[in-house]
């Protein structure tokens, strides 16, 4: 685990903002946050999640993420309209689904999650075979650092992909 091995460097080379989740786990990476302050202040580089309930995270995280995309439409060439679906007393549901033009629809799932797994795209999966070429891409947003692909046009990214 980088965090426990060298929290210092583990934090330079992840993409800001860093959102950090389950800090408990390395206490350590506090101080290296102190640190990284301390050379650069300027706000919000790293959020720091005290929150101990997941589901309370994930609803904020949902939130956050939401209106984020949402702040984006006006100045979108395509002009998108923003859904939430949730089907058959919420065996399926998608936290969040962009309708493009021509009927296509990109879908994002958020995850209070620094390592979602494949179980944590399953709706966008979902969705992606109702949909079939209507479908253009899913993304399972969360608390980690890195991309990744999951499936089939689905990909895992941090949330702070979201301004860059």
């Amino acid at each position: 685990m980088a965090f426990a091995a060298d929290p210092d460097a583990a934090l330079r080379g992840l993409p800001e903002p860093v959102l950090l989740d389950e800090w408990q786990a390395v206490p350590s990476v506090l101080g290296a946050v102190k640190r990284a302050v301390d050379v650069d202040p300027r706000p919000g580089r790293y959020i720091v999640a005290v929150l101990r309930d997941g589901d309370l995270l994930g609803r904020i995280l949902d939130t956050f993420v939401a209106a984020q995309i949402r702040a984006e439409l006006p100045v979108s060439s395509t002009r998108p309209r923003l859904y939430h679906l949730r089907q058959e007393s919420g065996r399926q549901e998608v936290d969040l689904l962009a309708e493009l033009a021509a009927d296509r629809v990109v879908a994002f799932e958020v995850k209070a999650d620094a390592a979602p797994g494949r179980d944590a795209s399953r709706h966008l999966r979902w969705l992606r075979d109702q949909l079939e070429d209507r479908f253009v891409a899913g993304v399972v947003f969360h608390t980690g650092p890195r991309i990744f692909p999951v499936d089939d046009r689905i990909v895992a990214a941090p949330v702070g992909t979201l301004w860059g």
